[in-house]
């Protein structure tokens, strides 16, 4: 099969937490100029429709809620199914796993399906990169995956409506994602998470950032099922200026709120890779994982990533002070 032919859409199968979905956006955006067409999108998550939908490269998104419950009792699989035997173009399968590999075989021929993992480069390889390579079909450029999320101006006008409420000027607050669905749990911590940094730094990055910036507003953000714990780092700051917005922050207002904030400071989660995917300047904190082959990638805004660069049974962002951190945030410079 000639896999660059123009006469049918290409489809991209990819389960993707919400960080995978914003770099995913480098290999939709070159396999829509490869083929000329906005390309079919089989994902899952929530965030993914509300992230990718305002994009012009992309077309049809199909979600499944689950791909390794059993088929016959899963809807959402079998109208995956239906949905693919509709589409007559190459299929990128993106996840390695059994079960994305049987659920694409129960609609596609063999011939179709480009396992993408079957060139994987390795370790040492930025997925953006990587996905850069695959959607334009050529070597592998370090450096030249760059993600990317339109951001329509309906969200803009729902973010400053939301920032006059709160009384926030453009420019003039920064953001703050202390915790992620494996660090956050109902009332607590897990404090075993390698993404777990202790409240008692996150107090003491705000209250520097506060010093240092007089006028600015810092917000705590992050989802509902976090509030609980964002309002902990409110009260330790204790201080008017500070304030959380995980009940306030749905997806689009995010994003759209991100391009007006003057920086960011996260753990290594997904709304930091829809934030520097926007231009918002960030630091980064990671752990086991390392930042070589995630950290996020912005337009023109610098990205700073601290702790280890390589996967490691060991690391854990408990590593990095408070100090490291407020002197990074700084080097950010000012818009």
């Amino acid at each position: 099969m000639n896999r660059d032919t123009k006469t049918h859409t290409p489809v991209i199968v990819r389960f993707a937490a919400m960080g995978d979905a914003v770099l995913l956006t480098v290999l939709i955006h070159r396999l829509s100029e490869r083929y000329q067409r906005p390309v079919n999108l089989l994902s899952s998550g929530g965030w993914t429709k509300s992230l990718l939908s305002p994009d012009p490269t992309v077309g049809e998104i199909t979600l499944v809620t689950s791909r390794k419950r059993p088929y016959w009792l899963t809807p959402s699989q079998r109208d995956a199914v239906n949905w693919l035997k509709s589409q007559h173009g190459p299929v990128y399968l993106c996840d390695p796993d059994k079960y994305s590999l049987r659920l694409v075989r129960r609609a596609v021929s063999d011939e179709r399906i480009i396992r993408v993992w079957d060139t994987w480069p390795g370790l040492g390889v930025h997925w953006a990169d990587w996905w850069q390579s695959v959607g334009s079909g050529r070597s592998l450029e370090i450096g030249g995956g760059q993600p990317r999320l339109v951001v329509p101006e309906t969200w803009l006008t729902d973010a400053r409506s939301w920032m006059t409420r709160r009384e926030l000027l453009e420019g003039k607050f920064v953001l703050i994602q202390p915790g992620n669905k494996k660090t956050a749990k109902r009332f607590t911590w897990n404090r075993e998470n390698d993404k777990f940094w202790p409240l008692e730094r996150w107090r003491e990055t705000v209250n520097s950032i506060l010093q240092n910036q007089p006028d600015f507003n810092v917000v705590i953000c992050g989802a509902p099922s976090e509030a609980a714990l964002a309002d902990q780092i409110v009260a330790l700051c204790d201080d008017a200026r500070v304030f959380s917005a995980a009940n306030e922050l749905p997806i689009p207002r995010f994003a759209a709120v991100a391009t007006m904030a003057h920086s960011m400071v996260s753990i290594d989660t997904g709304p930091a890779h829809v934030a520097a995917a926007v231009n918002c300047a960030l630091v980064v904190l990671f752990g086991a994982f390392g930042w070589r082959r995630w950290c996020p990638r912005a337009p023109s805004a610098r990205v700073i990533a601290l702790g280890g660069a390589d996967e490691t049974n060991t690391g854990h962002v408990n590593q990095i002070s408070a100090n490291h951190v407020i002197a990074a945030w700084q080097s950010l410079g000012t818009k």
